[in-house]
């Protein structure tokens, strides 16, 4: 990536890492716009778990990197604590390619 495209991305995430806190008492969104908001920032999450989840390079990454993130998603949904989590996640991931499963 070309350093302009690099500074030009960071100014732009300064930028509104700096208008949230300066506006934010004087923008008022409409509730049902708060909730799209969220939706789609969970959707993106998702979105980007999955693509590493389940791509490495062009292709397919294989079961094992996909049943690690399956078993940390359970934990961390259950509270499990965050080094559990990781833990837990890399160890599933590590003993399936031990296995022998992609």
């Amino acid at each position: 990536m070309p350093l302009l495209a690099v500074l030009l991305l960071a100014a732009g995430t300064f930028a509104f890492r700096v208008v949230g806190p300066v506006l934010g008492h004087r923008l008022t969104l409409p509730d049902r716009l708060r909730h799209l908001l969220g939706v789609a920032a969970a959707v993106l999450l998702v979105a980007l778990v999955a693509t590493g989840a389940f791509t490495q390079g062009h292709g397919f990454a294989g079961w094992a990197r996909p049943a690690g993130v399956l078993v940390s998603g359970v934990l961390a949904v259950r509270r499990a604590s965050f080094l559990l989590v990781v833990v837990a996640g890399a160890a599933t991931t590590a003993a399936l390619r031990l296995c022998g499963v992609g």
